[in-house]
């Protein structure tokens, strides 16, 4: 993958180690967020994967909610599947927990382990996009696939 940003080829070379067969490419539109990324792919923005970072509120353990974009996660229907009550993450937090900036998180390759959770919305899709690293990079993948490589456990968001 020849003229990646060097964040862009950490993600191609974690999918690579979890066995997913996926090419980061970039594009020219920002995909920060789950609209841009949408036109940007030419998807549904239920096929965007936004990759969310939250902590426990009693565990201060990191969590990665990997949901649709077209749902907006309920923080009390989600801890009820964790076990515990949820805080978001700041900027600084998710950049030292991932290595990426937001808007350009991807689902695996982070700096530090993280306990993943999947919408199971996305499950409905053959393909869905995830960020590359960047808010500029995108990469396909069947959910399913996904969601195996990264030891997902799929629970309901909304």
């Amino acid at each position: 993958m020849p003229d990646l940003p060097e964040s862009s080829a950490r993600v191609a070379a974690a999918a690579r180690a979890l066995g997913l067969d996926v090419e980061v490419i970039e594009r020219t539109a920002s995909a920060r967020t789950a609209e841009e990324a949408a036109a940007a792919c030419g998807c549904a923005v239920a096929q965007i994967v936004k990759s969310l970072v939250f902590r426990g509120r009693t565990s201060n353990s990191p969590y990665l909610l990997l949901v649709s974009g077209a749902n907006r996660v309920d923080e009390k229907a989600v801890a009820a599947s964790i076990g515990e009550a949820l805080k978001r993450t700041d900027a600084e937090d998710v950049r030292a927990l991932t290595g990426y900036a937001i808007g350009g998180v991807p689902p695996l390759g982070h700096a530090n382990p993280l306990t993943v959770f999947m919408d199971r919305d996305l499950l409905a899709h053959d393909v869905v996009w995830a960020a590359g690293g960047t808010p500029f990079t995108v990469f396909a993948v069947a959910p399913a696939a996904l969601a195996a490589a990264v030891g997902a456990r799929v629970v309901a968001v909304g």
